[in-house]
C-alpha cells in the first residue's frame, strides 16, 4: 500500500482479504447445502424476523475460523444480538472502538432461504479503528463473490466493478426493503417506496440488504434505501459501493459509519436527487 494512513491488510503473512474470501465461502457453501433442509424455524423480534439453526451455525462456524485466523480480533454477528434495534446499537457500541472489528451476517437473506427463493448471501466485513477496510458478499447460489479492499477497488469474478451511468431517477432500478420492524421502520420506508415508484424506472424488493448493495456496486442497480437497517446488513456492501465509484450516506445525506440504521446508496449520480425525494417525503427515518 502506497498510503501509510491505510493499515496493513495483514497480519504476519496473513491478508485479511485472503481470510474472508476462504471463509465466507466455506460458509456460503455449507448454507447452500442446506436449502430446503433445516429443522428449527424461529422468530426474533418479529413473526417478520426469522432465524434457523442455519444462520446459527454459519455464525458458529465463521466466528471459529476468524478466530483461528486472528485470535485477538474482536466479532460482532448477528446471531450473537438479542432481537430488536435497541439491542443491536448497544451491541455496536459497545465493540466499535475494537482496532479490529468483523461485523458478519451469516445469512442475509433468512426469509428467502426459508422458502427456497435463491437471493440470499454471506456477509463480511473487517473495520479497522471504526473503518471498514476489507468486504466480502458471497451469494453461493449463483457462486457470485464480491470483494472490496480499502483503496485498492472492488471485484467480482476477477473483474473490476464499476457503478451504473444512469444520471436521472427516471432511468433508474433502484431496490429497497420491507423492515422486519413493521410498526417504527415499514411506514417509513412505505413512503418512500411511494413517491419513489412513479419517478424511477422500476424498484426491487428481493430481500437480502447485503445483496442490493452489492449489486449497486456491480451497476445491476442504481441506487438502493432502507430504514432500520443493522451495521452487519451493510458494512462490507457500503466498502463494495465506494470502491466501485459509487456513494454511500445516511438517508439525510449524512456520511455513512457503522452506527448508520437508515442507509442510502447510489452511483453517486442519482444521490442528490434520491435524497431530495426521500426527504420531501418525510421517509428519511423514524
Amino acid at each position: 500500500m502506497t498510503n501509510s494512513n491505510i493499515p496493513s491488510f495483514a497480519v504476519g503473512s496473513k491478508s485479511f482479504t485472503a481470510v474472508a474470501i476462504n471463509i465466507a465461502s466455506k460458509a456460503g457453501e455449507w448454507i447452500q447445502s442446506k436449502l430446503g433442509d433445516f429443522n428449527k424455524l424461529q422468530t426474533k423480534y418479529s413473526a417478520h424476523d426469522l432465524v434457523t439453526e442455519v444462520d446459527k451455525g454459519a455464525e458458529t462456524m465463521i466466528r471459529n475460523l476468524i478466530q483461528t485466523h486472528f485470535p485477538h480480533h474482536v466479532v460482532l454477528g448477528e446471531e450473537g444480538v438479542a432481537p430488536g434495534p435497541d439491542a443491536s446499537k448497544q451491541a455496536l457500541a459497545q465493540l466499535s472502538d475494537a482496532e479490529y472489528l468483523w461485523i458478519v451476517d451469516p445469512l442475509d437473506g433468512t426469509t428467502n432461504f426459508v422458502h427456497g427463493f435463491p437471493f440470499f448471501s454471506v456477509s463480511l466485513a473487517l473495520a479497522h479503528k471504526g473503518e471498514v477496510i476489507v468486504g466480502v458478499v458471497y451469494n453461493p447460489v449463483h457462486n457470485e463473490l464480491y470483494v472490496a479492499e480499502k483503496g485498492k477497488g472492488a471485484y467480482l469474478k476477477g473483474k473490476r466493478m464499476q457503478v451504473s451511468s444512469e444520471t436521472k431517477l427516471i432511468n433508474s432500478l433502484v431496490a429497497t426493503g420491507f423492515p422486519a420492524d413493521r410498526a417504527g421502520a415499514l411506514p417509513v420506508n412505505m413512503r418512500g417506496v411511494q413517491t419513489l415508484a412513479p419517478k424511477v424506472r422500476n424498484i426491487r424488493v428481493a430481500g437480502s440488504a447485503a445483496l442490493h448493495m452489492a449489486y449497486v456496486a456491480a451497476g445491476r442497480l442504481s441506487g438502493f434505501w432502507e430504514i432500520g437497517l443493522n451495521s452487519w446488513d451493510m458494512a462490507a456492501g457500503a466498502l463494495l459501493i465506494t470502491e466501485s465509484g459509487g456513494k454511500v450516506t445516511d438517508t439525510e445525506g449524512n456520511p455513512y459509519s457503522l452506527h448508520v440504521r437508515d442507509v442510502l446508496a447510489t452511483n453517486g449520480h442519482i444521490h442528490d436527487e434520491m435524497q431530495r425525494e426521500l426527504s420531501a417525503a418525510s421517509a428519511t427515518g423514524i
